[in-house]
């Protein structure tokens, strides 16, 4: 398996080995963390990574490691900590010039059923990241929005100054985070980025569980043989974006002039597929994989709190940012999947 950084576009792969900074990256042992700490160490940066283990795991770092080599993992420096606390926060900005701010608990049913944890991390947690990396004076801060704080704005496609009213306390967190990003610029000068992901994919997402993003437990499912089910008619549809997009898309904006700070900006592909079509498409890939899945998908109630159709206006990103996905959907899966089919394989003789 490359490594992550070669996946990215020549020209911010030069940018980047052009310089040597300390970077920190939250929830490091995620999935969208662990891909940026690849990436940057691939890319010859030091690296700071802190996670407390709530929804990350150490089986990706442990990965990171072998990937990498160990003149690159010298590099990393890891804290257990948590983003809920200042200490731990201040403690992991120190020294550190760039924050890429991933840390967070995903997943709309979760944010429902438990909306105090949801407001712990995702609200409570990103002003404490704010404040440490204000008083530390990093250079740049970026940080993990979504998609989801569109809401119930129905129009297509999703362009970042029209957003409606949030439909899960998940989407309210990050609403929240945005407003205070925007406050922080207004009171303190102090300007980041966020990027509202859409429906990020790739190595590493974790398969099991109940919150399990869509993809990897369709694969996990798919390669056990067992049944597939589409909340509602299936036509629901989303932009899905391999992670090496959304890891472009830090760099560049912790990359970014003062002038293209203090805005939030799309990271997806611009492309819109609907469930039944990410059913089928998965069905082919996994072929091209010599593994055959001959069952018919079963639908269900649809899901509280989802939204219908997302697809994203990338024109911000692309203008402001440089912004060039690399990896449609289908690319993507053609990179993700055999990692997906190592890692079942590995827990089924686990």
């Amino acid at each position: 398996m490359t490594t992550l950084d070669t996946l990215l576009p020549a020209d911010l792969q030069l940018r980047m080995r052009a310089r040597a900074d300390t970077w920190l990256v939250t929830g490091a042992a995620g999935f969208i963390g662990s891909n940026l700490v690849e990436a940057l160490l691939g890319l010859g940066q030091d690296v700071v990574g802190l996670d407390n283990f709530a929804t990350g795991h150490r089986r990706n770092l442990d990965e990171v490691e072998r990937l990498v080599g160990p003149e690159a993992w010298s590099r990393f420096r890891f804290i257990e900590g948590d983003i809920r606390e200042i200490a731990d926060c201040r403690s992991a900005c120190a020294g550190v010039r760039h924050v890429l701010h991933q840390a967070a608990l995903g997943s709309v049913p979760r944010s429902i059923e438990d909306p105090l944890a949801t407001h712990a991390a995702n609200a409570t947690g990103f002003i404490n990241m704010l404040v440490a990396a204000r008083d530390a004076g990093v250079a740049s801060f970026t940080y993990a929005a979504s998609s989801s704080t569109y809401g119930d704005e129905p129009s297509l496609p999703k362009i970042e100054d029209r957003i409606g009213r949030a439909l899960s306390p998940y989407a309210a967190t990050k609403l929240f985070d945005e407003i205070y990003a925007e406050v922080f610029a207004r009171c303190y000068g102090f300007k980041s980025i966020g990027l509202r992901y859409f429906n990020v994919f790739g190595r590493r997402q974790d398969p099991e569980g109940a919150y399990a993003a869509v993809i990897p437990q369709w694969i996990a499912t798919m390669i056990r043989g067992e049944s597939v089910y589409i909340n509602g008619d299936g036509e629901t549809t989303r932009d899905f974006c391999h992670v090496a997009n959304a890891v472009q898309a830090n760099l560049l904006a912790a990359l970014a002039t003062d002038g293209q700070r203090d805005l939030v900006y799309n990271v997806a592909v611009g492309q819109r597929t609907s469930l039944n079509q990410l059913f089928e498409g998965l069905v082919r890939q996994l072929a091209s994989e010599n593994v055959r899945y001959a069952k018919a998908a079963i639908h269900r109630e649809f899901r509280a709190g989802d939204v219908r159709h997302s697809l994203a206006d990338i024109t911000r990103a692309a203008t402001r940012l440089g912004y060039a996905p690399t990896h449609t959907l289908l690319q993507g899966l053609g990179e993700a999947m055999p990692w997906y089919l190592k890692f079942i394989s590995q827990q089924a003789a686990a």
